[in-house]
């Protein structure tokens, strides 16, 4: 058998409140100007790999940040993956986050071991239903055979062209057709995927503890509940009213909060409908909490700011036209530079001397101490801690989110770095603060995104 050995999941500390937005009640998870769908999934991915070895990456979204180019890639290499690993991407409906979890248990009957990420920027046209029902966010799965947490007993699919929710590559938006008629053609659909995988599986309705049924429109899976015979409580909370639909990642974010207080041997059924519908069920092992991150999908809804102007959402994903920083706009990144630092670049690997044991970010040759040359030993400074020396408020320096807070950080276990500080209050940034640092885009110039590492306040 195969199934989920570790996971991990990542929601953005920025939430937009719907009635500030006048979009409607509760609050929608927003990622910030620094982030998409490939920075998510690397901290998704963080938190579920642990010290599994990967020999496979499938990356899921429908929000890539290259139309053209492999943006499992970036993943790849923040990760520091072997570049050995075979990687591959799908896209093209919010079904796909669920598939690549399919995908990923297939190969693990395979005897290969992989790690599937899946991750949206979910942008809907103001004032429209999509900008009001969905959210950012992303999950991380290590999937294959072997100390599995939860076990794939049994799985259905069903692909149907019906035009529900499209998008050409020209379109800013997403479009949808009338709610009722996704809901006679995927009605019936849900239904009977549900059915059959349940039917694979050898479970009955009444056997299961969750029931998680994820779709583009919430009524497309309505009449799946009566029409199995469930229970109420057997339904799991969707995140409605305080994330949003986070696109491909939506189905196995919600998983990983069930995975989060399962115990050994419940049953779960995990539908998601679009253009068709998937749906697995899983059976949690005996070695559950051996798989689960340090951070719980609780703990990531619980860390969280709604200070956050609609205005400024609306600059940040490009829709709402603004004055830029009178300043030059950034250039773009060298591909030969970024080739050569990649590992300090994307993984975050600085040096440290062997002799005297001080940190280098970045790496060097000489130690700025002892003068030791060439006595350097590589190491990862991702998952270390850090904390605030000094810091300046820049005001003109460019960004989408004015000031630019530039700091100086010292680092636990030794070593020293400039860098900027992201999701924080300006006003309450102090010498001294603790901090950890996480994978961001810095900026898109002329067509190239640069990405790196910045420090937050830890969540």
């Amino acid at each position: 058998m195969s199934g989920i050995l570790r996971y991990g999941t990542y929601l953005p500390y920025f939430r937009l409140d719907r009635q500030v937005a006048g979009i409607g009640r509760g609050e929608r998870a927003i990622a910030s100007y620094d982030e998409d769908s490939v920075s998510m999934a690397v901290e998704a991915g963080r938190q579920a790999l642990g010290d599994s070895a990967v020999d496979t990456l499938v990356f899921a979204t429908t929000s890539p940040p290259y139309a053209e180019k492999l943006n499992a890639a970036a993943i790849k290499a923040a990760l520091d993956l072997p570049d050995q690993v075979r990687s591959m991407e799908l896209g093209g409906t919010s079904r796909m986050g669920l598939a690549a979890l399919l995908l990923g248990s297939d190969l693990g009957k395979a005897g290969r071991t992989t790690l599937v990420c899946a991750g949206d920027v979910v942008v809907g046209g103001p004032g429209g239903a999509r900008e009001r029902d969905s959210g950012d966010g992303a999950v991380a799965f290590v999937t294959g055979s072997g100390g599995e947490i939860a076990r794939v007993l049994g799985s259905a699919s069903t692909t149907t062209e019906v035009l529900d929710v499209w998008r050409l590559p020209s379109d800013p938006f997403a479009r949808q057709w009338e709610e009722r008629f996704g809901i006679e053609v995927l009605g019936p659909v849900s239904i009977d995927t549900a059915t059959r995988a349940l039917s694979a599986a050898g479970v009955a309705p009444e056997a299961l503890s969750a029931v998680i049924l994820d779709a583009t429109n919430r009524r497309d899976v309505a009449g799946v509940p009566r029409a199995l015979g469930l229970k109420p409580e057997q339904v799991s909370n969707m995140m409605a009213d305080n994330v949003g639909r986070t696109g491909v990642a939506h189905a196995g974010l919600v998983l990983a909060g069930v995975l989060d207080t399962a115990e050994p041997g419940d049953k779960i059924l995990v539908l998601s409908t679009a253009d068709g519908c998937d749906a697995v069920v899983l059976e949690v092992t005996d070695d559950i909490a051996k798989g689960r991150p340090a951070r719980s999908v609780e703990h990531w809804l619980n860390s969280k700011s709604t200070d956050v102007a609609y205005n400024s959402y609306l600059k940040w994903r490009g829709i709402l036209p603004f004055e830029p920083p009178r300043r030059p706009d950034p250039d773009r990144p060298a591909a030969p530079i970024m080739k050569r630092h990649e590992r300090w670049k994307y993984a975050f690997y600085g040096s440290r001397c062997e002799t005297c044991g001080l940190g280098h970010l970045p790496p060097q040759r000489v130690c700025v101490k002892c003068r030791s040359v060439d006595k350097m030993k590589q190491e990862c400074f991702a998952d270390q801690a850090c904390r605030i020396t000094t810091f300046t408020l820049d005001h003109l320096a460019y960004s989408l989110q004015p000031p630019v807070v530039s700091t100086v950080v010292d680092f636990d276990s030794g070593g020293r770095l400039a860098c900027e500080l992201t999701d924080v209050n300006p006003a309450e940034v102090k010498i001294g603060n603790r901090l950890e640092m996480t994978f961001r885009r810095f900026y898109t110039g002329q067509g190239v995104h640069n990405y790196f590492w910045k420090a937050r306040p830890v969540r």
